[in-house]
């Protein structure tokens, strides 16, 4: 269709023109109305607009002539002052102004100037002084606030007014409550020791804003005790009273708050205290064993996960920030690729550069994050023997090494306490030892009112057993070992540095540097008990400085086999026993 046939030269008929499809369709016509004219005119302005303008000139015109005739304004405020009429004053301005007029405020006998340009409508002609281009342009460039003035003028309807004056009541109200808010702290310069029912008052029944308010006051007084106690005050009753209010307002138990208030200072409590109660960030370990962390990390974002990798300081950890699907219910998790680790149980394995080919045990491993780890730092190679106490628990470990492909794996369940009886010559060893668990408080925030010195005891006695059954199970003679690494998620002072001590008093152990590039030095010195110098090895981790779980790690060395200390802590422990035996049956006599 619309082609043209194709034939021989001879019987071709000669083509006259273009084909019937090839014509071209020409430019557009429009009518003369509709066709668009060269306008050199100005712009209309609406009705409103030359509304205001008339305004502003009327104001300067006022300006002009207050400023020209200075007695003319004597005259009118005097005549004001005495009651006269404004007609009075009207026909006097029109007899100094030479004219009369009912525009005489804006009007003057000089030459004519169109303002308004309409040759249509032929709309108002007005004269003035100012020049005509620039009382257009602020006409052009008027505000919204000159439209508000302008709105203001016209009357409003009674749901108006009565919604302005409500709304004029809310912000007097406002405004009044804030006035009291300032006057009531004001008036509380001095902290106000509350009465002994006061004290005695449950936290959900007491003015927890109160209680924070006052703390922080007394927290200030502290810190510049000479110049803001009270005369008749003792520091012992400020630091009663803050404790007081940190129980109330917490929920801790005195024994636990007496202990965080040992450890930290007054500038830091408060925000120990907070960050224990926001849970830390979900964090997983890459298995090596199977995968590479940039891989996981994509696989993972394909099926809806929000991750980062976690920090510097480690290449295999990963942050997750929330997720479409249960991150324990993955096909990567069930296949092995990552493990859910908390941040911290990081370090120690760190801290211990556990070599291929190496003999190493992990004493408490439950439930295997920390030993799937060191499996997989170990490349499969030597042997893992993993520990735990608990059957229970041990069957966990045995659940993750088979999960995430460990092969030199033995697990073990045996009583840490006893364990050199049973196995020894070791390479390396890891100590993460059973603690009152206040480093974890964001987990479980049963151990703010749970734990009291007898469980503290219980703890730490039972950390410097497993510690020595540890160090007895090491080979010191060991070519690339010899090292074992202590930690805990405890931050008390008693299950750590003091534990430290006890080993290095009683084994034959020296500290050495951990090798984590981060982290707060140990105590070598509290509440008047010296440790040993190099106890500024350890390294201490707090949920408000580094966002992970309180944790401890203390690396030490075995350079010795000799049993001599062994037995000299048996035998001071004997000699006290006996001298206490000594004491108490020398009372009973006296009695």
């Amino acid at each position: 269709m619309g082609r043209r046939k194709k034939t021989d030269e001879k019987t071709a008929k000669p083509i006259r023109g273009p084909g019937r499809k090839a014509k071209k369709q020409g430019a557009p016509t429009f009518p003369k109305e509709l066709l668009p004219t060269a306008s050199t005119e100005k712009k209309k302005i609406s009705s409103r607009g030359r509304q205001r303008a008339r305004k502003r000139l009327e104001k300067e015109e006022l300006k002009q002539t207050n400023k020209k005739n200075p007695k003319l304004v004597t005259r009118t405020k005097k005549r004001q002052s005495d009651g006269e009429s404004n007609e009075d004053e009207e026909e006097e301005q029109q007899q100094i102004n030479g004219f009369t007029d009912e525009n005489q405020q804006w009007l003057k006998p000089k030459k004519k100037k169109v303002l308004f340009d309409d040759d249509q409508n032929g709309e108002e002609v007005m004269d003035e002084d100012v020049p005509f281009d620039d009382e257009f342009n602020d006409v052009e460039s008027t505000t919204d606030e000159d439209e508000d003035e302008d709105e203001t003028d016209e009357p409003k309807l009674d749901i108006e007014k009565k919604s302005k004056k409500i709304r004029e009541k809310q912000k007097q109200a406002k405004e009044r409550s804030e006035q009291e808010l300032l006057t009531n702290i004001q008036q509380q310069e001095k902290v106000q020791f509350p009465s002994g029912q006061e004290i005695t008052k449950d936290a959900p029944q007491a003015d927890l804003q109160l209680i924070m308010h006052r703390i922080r006051e007394v927290i200030n007084v502290l810190n510049d005790f000479k110049t803001k106690r009270e005369p008749n005050r003792s520091r012992k009753e400020y630091l009663d009273l803050l404790q007081q209010d940190l129980c109330n307002y917490y929920s801790y138990n005195d024994f636990l708050m007496n202990k965080l208030l040992d450890l930290f200072p007054l500038a830091e409590i408060i925000d120990f205290l907070e960050a224990n109660e926001v849970q830390r960030p979900v964090t997983i370990r890459t298995n090596t064993l199977k995968t590479r962390r940039r891989d996981l990390a994509q696989a993972l974002i394909n099926r809806g996960v929000n991750v980062d990798p976690l920090d510097k300081w480690t290449k295999v950890g990963l942050v997750i920030y929330n997720s479409q699907v249960p991150i324990g219910a993955t096909p990567e998790y069930l296949s092995g690729h990552y493990m859910l680790q908390g941040a911290s149980s990081f370090l120690p394995v760190m801290a211990l550069a556990p070599q291929p080919n190496e003999r190493i045990l992990d004493m408490c491993a439950a439930p295997g994050g920390k030993a799937s780890y060191i499996g997989a730092l170990m490349r499969n190679s030597g042997i893992l023997v993993a520990n735990d106490a608990n059957k229970d628990r041990a069957r966990a470990i045995i659940a993750n090494t088979h999960r995430l492909g460990l092969t030199n794996t033995i697990v073990t369940n045996l009583d840490g306490r006893q364990f050199s009886e049973h196995m020894g010559g070791f390479d390396r060893c890891l100590v993460d030892a059973p603690c009152s668990g206040t480093g974890v408080i964001s987990k479980d925030p049963a151990v703010k009112s749970s734990k009291d010195e007898k469980d503290i005891q219980r703890c730490f006695t039972a950390q410097r057993q497993i510690l020595l059954n540890a160090i007895d199970a090491v080979n010191e003679s060991s070519a690339t070992g010899g090292y074992i690494v202590y930690s805990t998620c405890s931050i008390l002072v008693e299950e750590n540095e003091a534990v430290i001590q006890y080993a290095l008093n009683n084994r034959p152990v020296k500290l050495v540097e951990t090798g984590l590039e981060f982290g707060v030095e140990g105590f070598t010195n509290f509440k008047g008990t010296q440790f040993h110098p190099f106890m500024k090895y350890c390294r201490r981790y707090y949920p408000h400085l580094h966002n992970l779980d309180g944790f401890f790690v203390a690396k030490l060395k075995k350079y010795s086999t000799k049993q001599g200390n062994k037995k000299e802590a048996e035998s001071t422990i004997q000699k006290k026993d006996k001298n206490q035996e000594d004491n108490s049956n020398a009372s009973i006599a006296d009695d």
